[in-house]
């Protein structure tokens, strides 16, 4: 019988001798379909190889469906991709992948000959949390693997040591910052309970920074002591592709050495973004300076709405210096809003200055930076623009911080050479749920994902689990949905799960109950301070059985009160369950058991006592 929509009998002999034909004087034959996305996936394995294959597409071919009937026969495979690798029947994308991973396809393309072997199993471009972590899981199973990290200075010529962002500009001494500022709120404190002091307090920047470099120049040496111990390669150099599977790496002496490798994780990180305005680069510092700053800043303009930028404004004024924010339009963009507002509040309220609707657009100077005087600090001069109208903001200040976002450290790594694909509007790398880059022997983890997470604690996770994907056999993914963070702001925030406005989005308004209430923490009755500022709040999904979906706290310890639920939220969290749960008293995280007023009923909830 012919195939469906023929009429005519085909020439079966004439079809399988051109099917025979096809495979024989090809290297890699294709029998495709041209809309098929496993078709396309494994035409792009083979161009990520740089090896030429022929693709014949069934679907715009006169004889397709007959040449499809001749290949049953031949393979009884009934799907495309149908590959064959030098005469040999390979199959479809899956034993194509397979036969990838395994090596024995690298084989078949040698024509049956071993390959030159790879110096490395894996070759690690990053070492920072998450390239740390994978590769040393990777070692620890007993593959070759080569960490790649080289810090680029900043423009003030600020660089660190091995450990990437967060542990040398980032989370670790954010962390030791904002605790050097919450001793000083405690101090103020001690007096109410009954500590007698007659000196004047104040505080030494220098001696905070060269304690918290210290601490962190003993990170840096453990990171290398313990890649030592696993045998893994690690070079201070700047890793670049060249060709497939082949990078360029080259050291701060300019000298150059050659790698390859089987399979690449890219790990490289985000750096702050300048304004792109006169003077930004020559007088102002941004996060990567901050940490490591040799003097006090003195008065500081903070740039930016982002965690960093409040954050680190944040411990700035607690420390006792005169500090101003400048916003475009929303403070934490990306977080809860309700959140958000109550934290710019509390912080107006403890002396930080907010500039709203000043922008700095690309294309046009609403803000320069001019510098009146060398010094540490020196002094400088700041003129911004308004977003609503054509009033000019100017001031004088002797620090200006830009915190304005990061960008994807992957532009100049050579990933086009390669073909690896970029989003081009931010520099991040698309990956599928295996963290597998559109080339298939390039991974990429962490900060330079595109739609991913930007936390440390995610970076390590899928650090770790990629390699034992890889090596192990295991098939567990790093799971994305429901991570708990925290904002470090003098009033800690934090947060899992859906913000109001997301679930709203998500949900739709009808489907959601929002508990909330005010808290005051014991700790601060005594001193008498901002009593019904700390807030928390739950978001209910009402068709599924009231399971929380967002969860939200802010108040001190914010992070550790978050840790602790965002476990029961993994495992299904309710509200009925929460009601159920005896809480421990007194404490913040109590409240959470507690809650009984609605968004939605319009109750007040302001608190009178413990």
């Amino acid at each position: 019988m012919p195939p469906p929509g023929q009429t005519q009998l085909p020439d079966w002999d004439g079809l399988k001798l051109r099917v025979r034909t096809l495979i024989a004087s090809h290297r890699v034959m294709i029998f495709s379909k041209s809309y098929c996305p496993y078709c396309n996936k494994v035409k792009e394995l083979f161009r990520s190889l740089r090896v030429e294959y022929y693709a014949l597409e069934l679907d715009v071919t006169a004889d397709g469906p007959s040449i499809q009937q001749v290949l049953v026969e031949l393979t009884n495979q009934r799907t495309v991709p149908n590959v064959f690798v030098n005469g040999t029947h390979i199959g479809g994308c899956d034993s194509t992948y397979q036969a990838y991973h395994d090596g024995s396809l690298q084989k078949l393309l040698g024509d049956g000959k071993d390959l030159e072997p790879y110096d490395y199993d894996l070759i690690i471009i990053g070492g920072g949390s998450g390239g740390l972590a994978c590769s040393k899981e990777a070692a620890t199973l007993g593959k070759k693997v080569m960490v790649l990290d080289y810090v680029v200075p900043t423009p003030l010529g600020t660089s660190w040591g091995l450990g990437g962002t967060c542990v040398n500009v980032g989370c670790i001494p954010k962390k030791l910052m904002h605790q050097a500022a919450l001793l000083g709120q405690a101090l103020q404190d001690s007096r109410k309970y009954g500590w007698q002091y007659d000196e004047q307090v104040k505080h030494n920047w220098s001696v905070m920074v060269e304690a918290i470099q210290n601490y962190i120049g003993s990170l840096n040496w453990g990171y290398r002591v313990s890649l030592r111990e696993k045998s893994v390669t690690y070079l201070n150099s700047y890793g670049e592709f060249i060709e497939p599977h082949k990078i360029k790496a080259t050291n701060r002496k300019g000298q150059v050495t050659y790698h390859t490798a089987e399979t690449f994780v890219l790990a490289t990180g985000e750096r702050p973004r300048y304004l792109g305005v006169p003077g930004d680069k020559e007088y102002c510092i941004t996060s990567d300076d901050l940490f490591s700053l040799p003097y006090c800043p003195g008065k500081t303009l903070v740039v930016g709405a982002s965690y960093v930028a409040l954050e680190c404004a944040g411990f700035l004024a607690a420390l006792g210096l005169d500090v101003t924010v400048m916003v475009r339009s929303i403070l934490l963009r990306g977080f809860d809003q309700e959140m958000a507002e109550k934290i710019g509040a509390h912080m107006e309220t403890h002396g930080v200055k907010f500039i709203r609707k000043f922008v700095i657009l690309t294309l046009q100077i609403f803000i320069q930076v001019e510098q009146l005087e060398q010094g540490m600090p020196g002094r400088l001069k700041v003129t911004a623009q308004s977003t609503e109208g054509p009033e000019i903001y100017e001031e004088e200040y002797n620090t200006v911080l830009i915190a304005i976002g990061r960008d994807a450290c992957t532009r100049s790594i050579g990933l086009e050479t390669i073909g690896v694909k970029i989003n081009e509007k931010n520099g991040k790398i698309p990956v599928n749920d295996e963290e597998q880059t559109n080339v298939p022997y390039v991974y990429a983890i962490g900060d330079i994902l595109d739609g991913k997470l930007e936390l440390t604690p995610v970076a390590i996770q899928a650090g770790k689990l990629l390699a034992r994907r890889l090596y192990a056999g295991s098939s567990t993914k790093c799971d994305y949905i429901n991570v708990p963070t925290t904002v470090f702001t003098p009033l800690e925030y934090g947060c899992c799960g859906f913000s109001e406005e997301r679930a709203i989005e998500e949900y739709g308004m009808d489907n959601l109950e929002v508990y909330h209430s005010l808290f005051w923490p014991l700790e601060w009755t005594i001193p008498g301070r901002d009593n019904n500022t700390c807030y928390a709040k739950i978001i209910c999904s009402k068709p599924d059985n009231n399971r929380v979906i967002g969860f939200h706290v802010l108040g001190p310890n914010a992070g550790e009160v978050t840790q602790g639920f965002a476990a029961a939220i993994k495992c299904g969290l309710t509200k009925e369950l929460l009601d159920e749960t005896i809480g421990i008293h007194p404490t913040c995280a109590e409240v959470f058991t507690t809650m009984d007023i609605t968004k939605s009923s319009g109750q007040d909830i302001t608190q009178r006592g413990c």
